[in-house]
């Protein structure tokens, strides 16, 4: 697949970027070097590759899922601006 600056020149106008001319020939370059590379990995065999959940061969450490309520509320309240009965105090915002 190929693009050309008039595709370049479309692709810009659709996503509202502002691109000078003298830009769009560098822009085709670019676009079709993306495209030829994503050609080349269409070309490899992975029909035997297993698919990879994760890159880790090794487990994580994993810890219990408890349910706290921080007791910091506090210090949580203390960067609020304006704050009343352990609660933010926040402008109305619908009338």
């Amino acid at each position: 697949m190929s693009v050309t600056q008039d595709d370049v020149r479309r692709i810009a106008q659709l996503a509202r970027i502002a691109e000078p001319a003298d830009r769009l020939e560098k822009l085709t370059e670019e676009l079709n070097g993306i495209l030829d590379w994503i050609d080349q990995l269409a070309e490899v065999d992975a029909a035997d590759a297993e698919p990879m959940t994760t890159p880790l061969t090794t487990p994580l450490p994993m810890r219990d899922d408890a349910v706290t309520d921080g007791e910091i509320q506090d210090q949580v309240l203390k960067n609020a601006p304006k704050a009343e009965e352990g609660f933010f105090v926040v402008p109305k915002s619908v009338e």
